[in-house]
Parts: C-alpha cells; sequence; structure tokens
C-alpha cells in the first residue's frame, strides 16, 4: 500500500510525486499514457523556464523519467473510481486495486457534462471500464462509445467473452442519451435507437466526481484550498483539473505544494 496514489501522469502529477519521494513517501501514478495527454501534442513549449523551445513530448518524457528515477512507481491505466476506506482510500484501475493513504487528483481538464443519463444509470448498466465489468454482460447487447485510444481494444475484449458489441467513434454519432428504468435499455445515437443493456463509456479519463463521488467543484474544476486540499480530507488536487490558467508552470507548482500537503496529513495521521 503506498503513502500515496497520485492519478494523473502529467507535470502536476509528477512534480507530486517527486516531491512525495523527497519526503520519503512511497507514491504510485496512475497514468492512462503519455499520448493522452495535452503537453505530448505540443510541438514546442516556450513558457517553462529553462527550457524554451522543447517539445510536450520529450518536456513529459524528462519527468516521468524523473520521477522514475527517484522511486515513484508508475501504473498504466485508467483509474475509474475512488473511495474512502476506513482510514485510506481505494482505487479501482482497471481490473487492477490500490489502497493509498491519501489521494493526489491530477487529472486534466474536466471531462464536461455528463451526456443525459450517464449519472443516472452509472452501475446500472453505465460503466467506465470493459475489463473490469464485461463479465456482467456476458451474451448481452451493449453499446462502445469509443473516445479514447485503447477504446477499440476494450471493445475486442468484450467481443471476445461473447457481448453483441455496438460500437461508436467520434466519426460514428456526437451526440447520445442513455435511457432506461431500472438498468439501461436504450442508447439514443444521434437520433437513432439501439437497444442495449449496457454502456461502456470509454473516455481517456473519468470527470473528478464521478470518480471520487461527494468532490465538490466549483465551475467544473476541482475546488481547492490554498494547500491544495480538496473537499474531501485526505483528497488533495493539482494543475488543470483545479482551473485556469492551464500552464505547464502552474502546475508543476500546484503538484509541489499538494504533495507537500499530502505529507503533512500523512504525518499527523500516523502520530
Amino acid at each position: 500500500m503506498p503513502d500515496a496514489v497520485v492519478i494523473g501522469g502529467g507535470p502536476a502529477g509528477l512534480s507530486a510525486a517527486l516531491t512525495l519521494r523527497a519526503r520519503g513517501k512511497t507514491v504510485t501514478v496512475v497514468s492512462a499514457g503519455e499520448t493522452g495527454s495535452h503537453l505530448y501534442k505540443a510541438e514546442r513549449v516556450e513558457n517553462y523556464p529553462g527550457l524554451p523551445g522543447v517539445s510536450g513530448k520529450d518536456l513529459l518524457s524528462a519527468m516521468t523519467n524523473h520521477a522514475l528515477a527517484q522511486g515513484a512507481e508508475l501504473l498504466h491505466g485508467r483509474a475509474t473510481s475512488a473511495m474512502p476506506m476506513g482510514k485510506g482510500f481505494g482505487v479501482a484501475v482497471g481490473s487492477d486495486y490500490l489502497d493509498a493513504g491519501c489521494l493526489i487528483l491530477t487529472v486534466g481538464v474536466s471531462m464536461g457534462k455528463p451526456y443525459p443519463g450517464e449519472t443516472e444509470f452509472l452501475g446500472r448498466g453505465v460503466s467506465y471500464c470493459a475489463t473490469c465489468d464485461g463479465m456482467m454482460y456476458r451474451s448481452k447487447h451493449v453499446a462502445v462509445i469509443g473516445l479514447c485510444n485503447a477504446a477499440a481494444e476494450e471493445a475486442a475484449f468484450l467481443r471476445s467473452i461473447g457481448c453483441q458489441v455496438e460500437y461508436f467513434d467520434k466519426a460514428r454519432a456526437k451526440q447520445y442519451e442513455i435511457r432506461g428504468s431500472q438498468t439501461v435499455t436504450e442508447l439514443i445515437a444521434d437520433g437513432v435507437s439501439y437497444p442495449v443493456q449496457g454502456v461502456f463509456l470509454l473516455r481517456d479519463g473519468v470527470a473528478p466526481d464521478a470518480l471520487l463521488p461527494g468532490l465538490a467543484l466549483e465551475g467544473g474544476a476541482i475546488r481547492v484550498d490554498g494547500n491544495m486540499a480538496a473537499s474531501i480530507p485526505g483528497v488533495f488536487a493539482a494543475g488543470d483539473c483545479t482551473g485556469t490558467p492551464y500552464q505547464v508552470a502552474k502546475a508543476v507548482g500546484e503538484g509541489n505544494i499538494a504533495a507537500l500537503s499530502a505529507v503533512k496529513y500523512l504525518d499527523t495521521k500516523e502520530n
């Protein structure tokens, strides 16, 4: 069980991981992969001090290697849920499960408003992870809304266990509505009805308040205080998920503050 789990492998999360390691804490960084990062896609970064003209890919790679060299652990996957568990937290990452003493959320920009019916049917036909929940839908008709690089692979997994999969990518449909009664019975995609018993929404990340129910937001961003503490004790946040400006320097600084606050929280809890 690491002292901290950092959800998000961008500049804020990696900065937090480095600070945690410098203070002698164990940390696991959960990352869906560099290619999904907005920074990774930047051809040139001109406003990060000391590294003019560096590509986003090279900057992110250097930060990742630095954190790993200092002893941070990296877990590739998408965190789909987190919750308080006794004196710590539990985090589901695909089919894996992590326990941690505290959480630092560096999940990037919020995914925006959920689709109609998404929140209502979460856990009753709506899932964010095929490998986690797929076995419950064997031989059933399901829809996969593929909004991340791993979506096609997860859809293939569902087919391999006997699901009848209706696959949607960004080119096939833009607007969705999930309907049902006690459970999901229908997906409306661009006005066309598809009878399904489950809907897998596969994004690069999950909106913060869907990832961790009860988390307070403000204007779509995670609400934090000056110590980067969120509304749930033991949870901290940093980077783009806390609001503008969306800058690497701001993310790195907030990651450092969040980690220092997490260290204080962990030390107080132990005493």
